[in-house]
């Protein structure tokens, strides 16, 4: 009676090759109450017969459909569970996914959506890596710098979808990052320390094809959740596509090399410290962060450290564009808090704007030549009604190790 119903989608087209492994994964979960239906878009493969050797554990629905984002939404619409999940044909899940899912949602009710960590195997199913963008929530980098929430690890709080709608079937490479934005914006997303699923990469998946395409439409996605026209995703994400496809061309490998640097120390110089705020703890002379949607009392809280050149520091804060609090602040601990009462459908825009930086290079502090102002331990609600979360990674958030390695199911 204490165990929600958990509903797992899987859209799949001509995945006889993959499909038995997800399946496997799935059903092997020792959570007791799933749910699991495959939408087939009509499949001339293998995928019916294999399905239909787990017809008493699963529902198996082949018909044509519009396209992946159309097919999960026809599973969602049919679900009972009040968590529910897709996962494509071709990845899996691992074990206890489920279980530390249904765990995270049952201790912070509020929750609009939670994920984890993840690894990448290839065609085979043997592990590469840990998927390497995975991070705490940070709603401000969802939207404008990446998409670093593993698919494969997201689960949702079904209701949600009442608010938000369900996915956006025009979309084909981004629908994921779209709706987690347009979740991002209302509720909490919850990222758990936890190894919970894998994305295969191989030469025919979807997500490793697209290019110029691909980069089109996630850049809309982009501009139509966030305010800037050419956000730093919009580099990240053209950079990356556009190099592959000038270094498929250039025969010269000195060359090529030369083109991945230059883009590398781009992305690393403009669009990585573009938030202003650092995975060493400091912060820039602008610092940004984003609430999802709600009123109640925000505290921001960091440390001046005793440098000179920092003495009389002076910060304002502005919330979606509005200034709030201006405090002069002294070296050692401060803590500011304030009340937001704004609209309760918009998120909440966060800029800190500081007056005094300093540059660490300037001072005999090695190479750095970033602009800091003040480290920044925490911004977070202190009202004790919203999720308290740290607003950024800081020197102590580091990944979980590796849980899984070799060959998955």
């Amino acid at each position: 009676m204490n165990q929600p119903f958990v509903s797992i989608i899987t859209p799949s087209y001509n995945q006889g090759k993959f499909i038995r492994a997800t399946i496997e994964s799935v059903l092997t979960q020792d959570y007791p109450n799933i749910e699991y239906i495959i939408m087939d878009g009509g499949s001339t493969d293998e995928s019916a017969s294999i399905a239909r050797q787990y017809s008493n554990r699963l529902t198996f629905i082949s018909e044509p459909d519009r396209g992946q984002a159309h097919a999960i939404n026809k599973g969602f619409r049919m679900a009972r569970g009040e968590i529910v999940a897709w996962l494509n044909s071709d990845d899996t899940l691992l074990p206890g996914a489920v279980t530390h899912a249904v765990r995270a949602f049952k201790q912070t009710p509020s929750l609009g959506a939670v994920y984890g960590e993840g690894y990448l195997i290839d065609y085979h199913g043997n592990v590469k890596s840990r998927f390497p963008a995975t991070e705490p929530f940070d709603l401000w980098k969802l939207i404008y710098v990446s998409d670093y929430i593993l698919q494969q690890t997201v689960y949702f709080r079904r209701a949600v979808f009442d608010n938000v709608g369900f996915l956006n079937e025009d979309l084909h490479w981004g629908m994921d990052w779209d709706i987690l934005m347009r979740i991002g914006k209302r509720y909490w997303i919850e990222y758990i320390p936890k190894y919970m699923g894998c994305l295969r990469e191989y030469a025919e998946a979807k997500t490793f094809s697209g290019g110029h395409r691909r980069f089109r439409e996630l850049a809309a996605i982009m501009r139509a959740h966030g305010h800037m026209r050419y956000p730093p995703g919009y580099f990240s994400y053209g950079l990356h596509t556009y190099q592959e496809i000038i270094c498929r061309y250039v025969p010269i490998s000195l060359l090529r090399r030369a083109i991945s640097s230059a883009a590398l120390r781009f992305y690393s110089n403009k669009v990585f410290h573009c938030q202003g705020m650092y995975r060493d703890g400091w912060a820039g002379r602008r610092a940004k962060y984003m609430f999802p949607a709600g009123r109640g009392r925000i505290r921001i809280s960091g440390i001046v450290p005793d440098i000179e050149a920092l003495k009389g520091q002076t910060i304002e804060i502005y919330c979606n564009g509005s200034i709030v609090e201006r405090r002069e602040l002294a070296f050692g601990e401060f803590q500011i808090e304030f009340d937001w009462n704004g609209n309760d459908s918009q998120p909440i825009y966060i800029e800190i704007i500081a007056i005094k930086t300093f540059v660490p290079s300037r001072f005999g502090h090695g190479s750095d030549k970033r602009k800091l102002s003040y480290m920044l331990r925490n911004i977070e609600w202190s009202d004790g009604v919203h999720p308290t979360r740290a607003a950024t990674i800081g020197p102590s958030w580091k990944p979980p190790k590796p849980e899984v390695p070799g060959r998955t199911k």
